[in-house]
This record gives structure tokens, C-alpha cells and sequence, in this order.
């Protein structure tokens, strides 16, 4: 535990704002995950937009792993039936000041694309402000 009993800044424990992107040209997906860390394992769920029935939510679980900024985490859909049956691999890198998440998103023979992920929350403004400055 930090010193003064502070919380770990880098704790991944809270709800996050993300997007990914699908290779050649198919768009991007917002998404929220909810994520809870102990110890260096990571759990959560997340919920987004259904690409193939839009009036539909796709819902999802978290299971991986926080290795110092090195962040990886497996995304199971619950109900995308066949379409999103397949894990998909997240492995990223955490911001030094833990507001952020950068990297790529695996289907294992089939797609990939980049994803990042804002904390909400009290950090939010400072997320933004970086967000904005990549643009």
C-alpha cells in the first residue's frame, strides 16, 4: 500500500470512457467499462453500442492483469451470439498519472485496432485537456 495509506494513482479501479477502432475504415465504438483492481488482477464489465443491431447493448466481462503501467485484459461478449463469440485481447500502456489507456485490441485471426480509455470522474477534465491536445 502507498505511503500515508493513500490509494495506488494507478489503480485501475473505477469507470472509464473508451473508444476502439476497427481496421480499414469500418468506425469507431464508444464504450464504458466499469473496472475493479485488487492486487494486480483486474476485473469488470463493460457495455457498448451493437455494431450489427444498433438498437441493441452488447455486454461484456473484464478479466486480466496491471503490471506496473503494462496494462492486459481479455473482453468476453454475454450477448452477441455468434457475431462477437470471439475473446478479444486488450494490451495497453497506463498513463503515468493513470487517467489513461492506450493500445491495441486483438481478435485472434480475424481483426484488430487501437482502443483508449479515459478515466471519468475527478480526472475527467484532465483527460480531456489530453485528449484534445492529440487532435
Amino acid at each position: 500500500m502507498p505511503e500515508g495509506g493513500d490509494r495506488d494513482p494507478l489503480n485501475l479501479t473505477g469507470v472509464w470512457n473508451g473508444n476502439y477502432s476497427y481496421p480499414r475504415g469500418f468506425g469507431d465504438t464508444h464504450f464504458v467499462a466499469t473496472l475493479i483492481e485488487a492486487g494486480s488482477h483486474v476485473t469488470g464489465t463493460t457495455h457498448e453500442p451493437n455494431s450489427f443491431e444498433p438498437s441493441t447493448t452488447l455486454l461484456a466481462t473484464v478479466s486480466g492483469r496491471r503490471d506496473g503501467q503494462q496494462v492486459s485484459f481479455t473482453k468476453i461478449c454475454q450477448n452477441g451470439g455468434v457475431v462477437y463469440g470471439s475473446p478479444i485481447e486488450y494490451e495497453g500502456m497506463l498513463s503515468g498519472d493513470g487517467t489513461e489507456i492506450e493500445g491495441r485490441w486483438v481478435i485472434r485471426g480475424h481483426w484488430s485496432g487501437k482502443f483508449l480509455m479515459i478515466r471519468s470522474g475527478n480526472r475527467q477534465a484532465v483527460a480531456e485537456e489530453k485528449k484534445a491536445e492529440r487532435v
